[in-house]
Order: C-alpha cells, then sequence, then structure tokens
C-alpha cells in the first residue's frame, strides 16, 4: 500500500522550529528515566553481573541512541513515511518472524523476544513493531479515507493487518506488547471515522481474546490473583503486588531519599522496568511520584496541540497514536503499581529500563516533532469531525 503524498498549497504553515517545550520536558523525563534505572538498579547489577552500572550503562547507549533517531526524524518531512510505511511494515514482520528462530532469537525466562547482536545488547524486534504499525496503520487509515467504515475493505483488511502482527508477538509470548499494539491502532482506527458500531464490536471481540489468553498460561492467571487476593498468598502470588504497595507507602509525602530505597534490594521484581515507579516513589516521595506524573501530563497537553494544529489528516493520525501509545502504557504501568489493575509488565515510557524501548519511543517522539514543524502556530478553525476524548482535536485536513 502507498499513498499519495500530499502537495503543500500556498496557504500550508511553512516548517518552522519544532515545539521546544516538548523537547526540553521529554529531556528532563529522560534525565529522571537514567537516575531512576542506576538507583533501582545497582543492587541487582552488582549481582548478577558484578557491575553495580551494568543497566544504566545499557540505557545510557540506548537512549543516546535514540536521541540521535529523534533529531534525524524530526529533521525529517514525515510525509516521507507514507512511502517508507511499506517497507517498514515488511522488515517488521521479517523481525517478528526471525525471534522465533532457533540461532536467530534470544531465549530469556522462556520467552523468545531477542535478537542477539554479537557485542551489542539485544534488540526487541516486538518494540520495533510498535512504532512501525502506527505509522503503516496512520498511512493506510489516511489513504482509505470514508471506505474505512465499509466492513469487507476498512474492517476486514484492518483486523487482518493488526492480528497477523499480534499472533506473531504472542508466539514470543509478549501479551503486554499485543495489547499495546491493540491499544494503539483501536484508536486510530476510532479516530479516522470508524463507525461507532465497528468499534465496539472490535474491542468487545478483543477483550474476550484477551480473557481467554489471560487464563490459557498459569503465570497470567497469577497475575490476575495477585490483584484480587494478594493479601491470600502474600509469599506467593501476591508478593509482588504488595512488595511494590510496600514500596510506595515507605515513600510517605517527601520519600526516604535519593538512592535510599529498600525494596529494590530483591524485594520488587522488575524494580528497574515495569516497577520502577514504585522505587522512585520509596525515594523520592508523594511528591516526586507528582511531579513525574505532571511532566507526563504536560507531554500529553502538547501533543494534543500538535495533533490539533496539523497540517494535513495523515499528521494527525500520526501524532495521535504516538500519544496512544505514550499515554496507554503510562496508564496501564501506573495502574499496575498502584493495584488499580493487574499487572502486566508493561514498562513505564521512558523511565522504565530498555533498550530498545527508549530507541523506539524516542524515534516516535521525533515523528510526533516533525509534525510539530509543520503544524500551525496559533488555533485556526478545522473541520474534521472527531469524537470521543479527541473530540476537542479536529484531525487536520486531507490533501
Amino acid at each position: 500500500m502507498t499513498a499519495r503524498i500530499p502537495r503543500r498549497s500556498s496557504s500550508s504553515p511553512a516548517a518552522h522550529g519544532p515545539d521546544y517545550a516538548l523537547i526540553a520536558v521529554l529531556a528532563v523525563i529522560c534525565v529522571i528515566g537514567l537516575i531512576a534505572v542506576y538507583s533501582s538498579s545497582y543492587a541487582l547489577g552488582y549481582a548478577q553481573f558484578d557491575d553495580a552500572n551494568y543497566f544504566v550503562k545499557r540505557q545510557a547507549l540506548f537512549l543516546g541512541i535514540g536521541l540521535v533517531a529523534l533529531v534525524v526524524m524530526m529533521s525529517l518531512d514525515y510525509h516521507i513515511l507514507l512511502h517508507l510505511s511499506p517497507l517498514m511494515m515488511l522488515a517488521t514482520l521479517i523481525a517478528l518472524a526471525a525471534v522465533l528462530i532457533p540461532g536467530i532469537g534470544v531465549n530469556q525466562n522462556g520467552a523468545h523476544r531477542w535478537i542477539g547482536l554479537g557485542p551489542l545488547p539485544p534488540l526487541q524486534p516486538s518494540e520495533f513493531a510498535k512504532l512501525a504499525v502506527l505509522i503503516y496503520m496512520s498511512a493506510w487509515l489516511y489513504a482509505k479515507g470514508e471506505i474505512v467504515k465499509d466492513v469487507s475493505l476498512g474492517v476486514m483488511p484492518f483486523v487482518g493487518m493488526v492480528g497477523l502482527i499480534g499472533a506473531l508477538i504472542m508466539l514470543e509470548p509478549d501479551m503486554g506488547t499485543t495489547i499495546m499494539i491493540a491499544v494503539i491502532t483501536g484508536t486510530l482506527f476510532f479516530v479516522a471515522g470508524a463507525r461507532m458500531s465497528h468499534v465496539i464490536a472490535l474491542a468487545g471481540v478483543g477483550l474476550l481474546m484477551g480473557g481467554i489468553l489471560l487464563l490459557s498460561a498459569g503465570y497470567r492467571s497469577e497475575r490476575l490473583l495477585g490483584f484480587t487476593s494478594a493479601e491470600a498468598d502474600p509469599e506467593g502470588v501476591g508478593f509482588h503486588t504488595l512488595q511494590l504497595l510496600v514500596a510506595f507507602g515507605s515513600g510517605g509525602l517527601s520519600g526516604l531519599g535519593l538512592g535510599v530505597s529498600r525494596q529494590k534490594f530483591f524485594y520488587v521484581p522488575g524494580s528497574h522496568t515495569d516497577g520502577v515507579l514504585a522505587i522512585v516513589g520509596e525515594e523520592l516521595g508523594f511528591i516526586g511520584v507528582t511531579v513525574v506524573l505532571l511532566l507526563f501530563m504536560f507531554v500529553f497537553w502538547r501533543g494534543l496541540q500538535i495533533a490539533r494544529r496539523a497540517p494535513d489528516r495523515f499528521g494527525s493520525l500520526l501524532v495521535t497514536g504516538v500519544l496512544a501509545w505514550i499515554a496507554f502504557q503510562f496508564l496501564i504501568n501506573v495502574a499496575g503499581v498502584t493495584r488499580s489493575l493487574p499487572l502486566t509488565g508493561i514498562p513505564l515510557p521512558f523511565i522504565s529500563y530498555g533498550g530498545s524501548a527508549i530507541l523506539t519511543l524516542l524515534t516516535a517522539v521525533g515523528v510526533m516533532l516533525s509534525v510539530s514543524r509543520y503544524a500551525a502556530i496559533e488555533d485556526t478553525e478545522q473541520t474534521a469531525p472527531t469524537r470521543g476524548v479527541l473530540r476537542a482535536i479536529p484531525l487536520g485536513r486531507s490533501r
């Protein structure tokens, strides 16, 4: 699938500087993340690799590469992604299949999610799949226009493409990433103008399939029991959930102090990955966690402004997809560590340890900043319809 690159009319805004306020706040979040990874992982790094800096060095490496990718993507005209999207999707499918091939895929803790790169840290193709699917579906939905409302030409191809990616990722297995891809693409499908009845039907099927998958593996059902009945087995299925809450409770209002966490000493599993916010809460307290939450709120607000002012529908869809990615991953992680939802293993964006995750997220932010370079400086009256939480975000004019 390729789509015609929209021509810029004389009334289209010329390229200008990116959203520097967004860049500044993201830089602060990334610095907080690097500090949090070091503080929460040095004991584990020393115990497993005899190197207290093991995890933070890897995170810093991928953070640096990600910043380069951000600058490159920000400097490009985002419309080039319309032509590149099919190649990106093809490369993603090949990488996801390669992970399952013995000798190529790297097995860690019973999961085949990584591809080894010799002396370099392994990469996780499913993280890159989020970005590739986001770009591809934005281009596809932009090209389809009103056809997206048709069952045979819009809904079924959409389900087929997303289902293929989801099936490959579930073979690894990785339910958390599958959920995120379904949420990102579902948001794009909704915002692109799909019929509400189709959206509700797809959401219902997705919830049903998620429930089946949740109960089909022992470790997934244990996470559900850890959410509902943690106190009944505090040293078993409830251990992870309860230790996260202990970390938050120990921090109080202002925290124990940076680096002084006790729970990171092998009490909180994944203290540097999906449980990192609990360590932040223990060391910096309610105030520290609130600051982190407010920084993310600023990112969402600035992203919504970019989506509103994007010069065309493709740009609006790209930014909406990136925001959905960051926002839902943020909400699911925060809800999991605060026992508002079952734990899913989904990391906190920009803060949790994960080389592939930080690299792809920063690349996605680069795409959003590229759109910001062409976005209108002031609000303009747009006509494209919006619904739900995006009701106030007109989706730009199709070219």
